[in-house]
């Protein structure tokens, strides 16, 4: 079993939202202010100048999601750069990018990221007493799978 990937009491927060979802992140992130900025933030394009103008703090802003973004969040989960992912997406509404939306989720859940995709769940996430404190995130062991044969 690999070590547990220990999330600091500073955590760095990924928050994405899809355009028809940007009011109701930048909503839950005005009534989670002064507990959203003691940690890193980092979003996409859009949603990070959006949230810099809401809350006054910097962001580590990362391309608009159609653009890359989406990918960039994913590689920084894989090389545990990201501690929570916050990502507001938007179940009606097509995207021209899904494919990267849907690599985003499955390298949050690959590497045990704790992930919010509605307000209801960020709420648990930010209100957890883990969120203050560090937490031992453990790794599934892909040893198996990094050394499977390969047939030509």
């Amino acid at each position: 079993m690999p070590a547990p990937r220990i999330l600091q009491k500073k955590k760095t927060i990924a928050l994405v939202a899809h355009d028809h979802k940007k009011d109701d992140l930048i909503a839950w992130i005005g009534e989670n202010k002064e507990k959203l900025i003691p940690h890193q933030m980092v979003a996409t394009g859009t949603t990070g100048k959006l949230i810099e103008q809401h809350l006054g703090v910097p962001v580590h802003k990362v391309l608009s999601g159609p653009l890359g973004g989406d990918q960039q969040i994913g590689s920084m989960i894989a090389n545990g750069q990201i501690d929570i992912v916050i990502f507001f997406w938007d179940p009606m509404e097509a995207q021209p990018h899904d494919s990267d939306v849907k690599a985003l989720l499955r390298l949050g859940v690959v590497w045990n990221i704790p992930m919010a995709c509605c307000p209801a769940t960020a709420d648990f996430l930010i209100s957890s007493a883990y969120m203050d404190s560090t937490y031992e995130c453990k790794q599934t062991d892909y040893t198996a799978y990094l050394k499977r044969r390969i047939e030509p």
